[in-house]
Parts: structure tokens; C-alpha cells; sequence
């Protein structure tokens, strides 16, 4: 009889040159998993990365710090304890403006993909 779940034990580590902290537990990277990804994610303070159109739908959980979002051109700031749900196709920024780290989840439906994210550059 096999086994119904799989626990992740070793999550996969995404390299990045800006200091944030990825790390994969289900998803393309972690175990081939095209249908949705979960990441722990720590984005070090004064941390930013450029405007995005993800074709994925987006569910971030803030554990710790706070987090801003200009969705659309609409600035929010999220802080522990909080959640969003953000739309496939909105053009969004993520950063950490703050002096603080902040560390979240984030879900992915689809996966994470660098093929979805459609990032635009700097």
C-alpha cells in the first residue's frame, strides 16, 4: 500500500543575488509540481525587485515585518498576521521598504514559474 502524502523535508533553495531567501517546499523547483508552488520567503530590509504581470494567481501570508505591494499602482503595505489574494494578469511590485525583515508564504496557482512571472526589467 503506497503512502497518500509526502512531507518535505528538504525544501528547495532558489538563488538569488538580493538577499531574499526562497525556499520552495512544493512547486516546479521543489518536486516537478506544475499545479501550485509554496515558498517560505524572507525579504531582507530595503529589499525590492522589478514590476511583474504573473499569469498565476498569488496568496502571500505575512508571518513577520510588513511588506508592500503596488498592485496596479495602488500602494498597500501588509503586516504580520495579514494576508492577500492577488489576481492573475495585475502588475505588481513587491518590496520591503523597511528597516525590518520581513518573512512570509506565499502560494502560487499555478506554479511559480519563471516562464508566468513576466517580470519587466529595472
Amino acid at each position: 500500500m503506497s503512502k497518500k502524502y509526502t512531507i518535505q523535508k528538504a525544501p528547495f533553495i532558489v538563488p538569488t543575488t538580493d538577499g531574499k531567501l526562497i525556499e520552495e517546499h512544493v512547486g516546479n523547483a521543489s518536486d516537478g509540481n506544475s499545479k501550485i508552488s509554496i515558498a517560505h520567503m524572507v525579504a531582507p530590509p530595503k529589499w525590492s525587485e522589478p514590476f511583474q504581470t504573473p499569469a498565476f494567481d498569488e496568496y502571500t501570508y505575512i508571518i513577520k515585518g510588513k511588506k508592500q505591494f503596488n498592485i496596479d499602482g495602488e500602494l498597500l503595505v501588509l503586516e504580520a498576521g495579514q494576508s492577500i489574494y492577488i489576481e492573475k494578469h495585475a502588475r505588481v511590485q513587491y518590496s520591503n521598504p523597511f528597516d525590518i525583515a520581513c518573512e512570509y508564504i506565499a502560494v502560487c496557482l499555478p506554479a511559480f514559474s519563471i516562464d508566468l512571472v513576466h517580470r519587466e526589467e529595472y
